[in-house]
């Protein structure tokens, strides 16, 4: 588990991260004042299930070097990856998920990071 400073510095990183492999529309989402159970969340879209698994992978071993690791999650599917970083839980979605669950739109109060 982070801390908050920490986990704003995750976000960051992730961030990072994803444009690197160039992730499409990576938003973060600062969720605290909005809900009692989640703190951030890390939304991008992916080209492809490929460039999904390409993301996916890169993340986690860039983080894992850095010493996290994502908690077990389940019901990952070819559209729609979760990385759970406790505090920071990252989504990665090909564009048709993404428009159909709309994350942001859901989560339209929360502040933007």
């Amino acid at each position: 588990m982070v801390k908050t400073k920490e986990a704003v510095e995750l976000v960051g990183r992730i961030k990072e991260l994803l444009w690197e492999k160039k992730a499409e529309n990576v938003v973060a989402l600062d969720l605290r004042a909005v809900s009692e159970s989640l703190d951030y969340f890390v939304v991008a879209s992916a080209t492809s299930t490929p460039h999904l698994q390409a993301l996916e992978r890169h993340v986690q071993e860039k983080l894992e070097e850095e010493g996290l690791r994502p908690r077990p999650t389940e019901g990952q599917s070819p559209r729609w990856v979760v990385l759970d970083y406790g505090e920071v839980v990252v989504h990665l979605m090909t564009p048709e998920a993404r428009e159909y669950y709309d994350l942001e739109g859901f989560w339209a109060d929360a502040e933007r990071l």
